[in-house]
């Protein structure tokens, strides 16, 4: 059975000064700046923003406006647009950054890992064979092959391109 592990997450999930500001999908989705909010696109229900702490290089949420904590509070209209924004970040990554498969899905609830449990969001996590390695288990140390403002830019040259 393979696992995946991401201990540095927990000082993200634990953090309360971050909390105490509001819900950060929330912040991020009223904030203009979006470079520095690294929101890559915004539909009519939902926007995509890059993982500030990633799995992996590209790991994107799509969020739904609204703040709500579960599937059954989405519109039919929030939840199409979600999975085609899914399916088109995939194929973003495909050509893109050659992505060989992915990770995609929701933690929904606190027993269910949502880090940001009171907003539901779906992670589109890009895969490739042997991405996984020994770092974050020996070395306490997590190997992203580029910065993310650096993945950011790129992505937005192509995430611009949804209509």
């Amino acid at each position: 059975m393979d696992r995946l592990w991401s201990p540095w997450r927990m000082d993200y999930i634990q953090n309360k000064e971050d909390n105490k500001k509001g819900c950060v999908f929330c912040l991020k989705s009223k904030q203009k700046d979006d470079r520095d909010n690294l929101v890559l696109f915004r539909g009519l229900s939902s926007f995509v923003v890059m993982n500030l702490y990633p799995y992996n290089n590209g790991h994107i949420m799509i969020c739904p406006y609204s703040h709500i904590d579960s599937t059954k509070s989405l519109s039919k209209e929030s939840m199409a647009e979600i999975m085609m924004l899914a399916d088109q970040s995939m194929e973003i990554f495909r050509n893109l950054m050659r992505a060989e498969g992915f990770n995609f899905g929701s933690n929904i609830g606190v027993s269910g890992g949502a880090g940001i449990a009171d907003h539901i969001h779906f992670h589109v996590v890009p895969r490739w064979a042997g991405d996984t390695n020994f770092m974050p288990v020996i070395g306490n140390t997590k190997v992203m092959v580029d910065e993310l403002i650096n993945t950011y830019d790129k992505l937005k040259i192509e995430f611009d391109k949804i209509k």
